[in-house]
């Protein structure tokens, strides 16, 4: 099974530039491996040399990269449930399904959505190819978001699970007291359940996207040596840690030596931190990138210990 590595962190601090670096020490020290680009931005094609789309693209000799397009992940999303709500209802034809998906298009939650689902397709179909998956996130509020979908939407599927299951209990109770009723038409346990079915994949879905963010993957935070970046990326250790996420480690981005601060508190005090200096000039090139020495990461990340609760 892949190992991942998540670089998160306020933009401009050198999330895309450490993401590249440590693909590239990875798949040059020997593994295969992806780097995937959830930013909107996506430089990442611009850092590796190499123009990217939405399916993997040779790098070099065993690295790979790719850029999510979000949009179409967010139609592809939306065609699926417009599919199944006509499947499951039928009255569903005699309403304006267009407009109201319209309207989901740009409500809260899909864009976020959209990301999981392209998480996912990476983590069951294309990762199992890979030793190791190296994740460019977006800005940090789309980040947080997608980070606290699973565990958020898990406890909304539980809710209605529960909820079915006393629907279905009370049908049972009807059909046996009357055999003859129009309960009786419809499923009466769980196990006969559609809805119920589904609602368990959705919960499965959800656990396995936990499990790979809790304790599949390292997570890094990018900071500079300004208040800024190290204020938002104790906002983002606070946020991890009420999702049961750990932080592994904190990534400082100096301009030189002299740039490193006297101590971090906490949240981030204790947590290994690696220092390097950033790259001089506009354009680096791949080989340019392993003058960053990420190491002490790069053996974090490829240690035999599962992370996480």
């Amino acid at each position: 099974m892949a190992r991942n590595a998540f670089f998160l962190g306020k933009g401009g601090t050198g999330k895309t530039t450490l993401s590249a670096a440590l693909a590239v020490s990875l798949a040059r020290s020997g593994r295969r491996v992806l780097a995937v680009s959830l930013d909107p931005a996506h430089n990442l094609g611009d850092l590796l040399g190499v123009p990217l789309g939405s399916e993997p693209a040779r790098v070099e000799e065993r690295l790979f990269a790719l850029e999510v397009d979000v949009r179409a992940w967010v139609e592809r999303h939306l065609a699926a449930s417009r599919e199944e709500l006509k499947a499951t209802y039928s009255w569903a034809s005699a309403l304006n399904v267009e407009s109201l998906f319209d309207l989901l298009r740009f409500s809260p939650g899909t864009e976020e959505h959209a990301v999981l689902l392209a998480i996912e397709h990476v983590d069951r179909v294309l990762a199992p190819t890979y030793d190791v998956v190296v994740w460019d996130t977006p800005p940090t509020g789309l980040t947080l978001r997608f980070l606290a979908m699973p565990t958020v939407s898990a406890r909304w599927v539980d809710e209605l699970r529960s909820l079915r299951e006393r629907i279905l209990g009370r049908r049972q109770a009807i059909v046996r007291v009357n055999p003859d009723s129009a309960a009786a038409a419809g499923a009466v346990a769980p196990a006969d359940d559609p809805v119920h079915a589904r609602l368990g994949e959705m919960r499965e879905r959800l656990e396995r996207l936990q499990g790979l963010f809790a304790r599949r993957s390292l997570h890094a935070v990018v900071l500079n040596p300004d208040l800024l970046s190290v204020a938002e990326a104790a906002r983002i250790a606070e946020a991890l840690a009420r999702l049961g996420i750990p932080l592994s480690t904190v990534c400082l981005n100096r301009r030189d030596a002299s740039d490193l601060p006297a101590r971090l508190d906490p949240p981030l005090a204790g947590l290994p931190l690696v220092a390097t200096e950033r790259l001089p000039g506009p354009r680096a090139s791949r080989d340019d990138l392993l003058r960053l020495d990420l190491a002490t990461l790069a053996e974090d990340l490829l240690s035999p210990v599962e992370r996480g609760p």
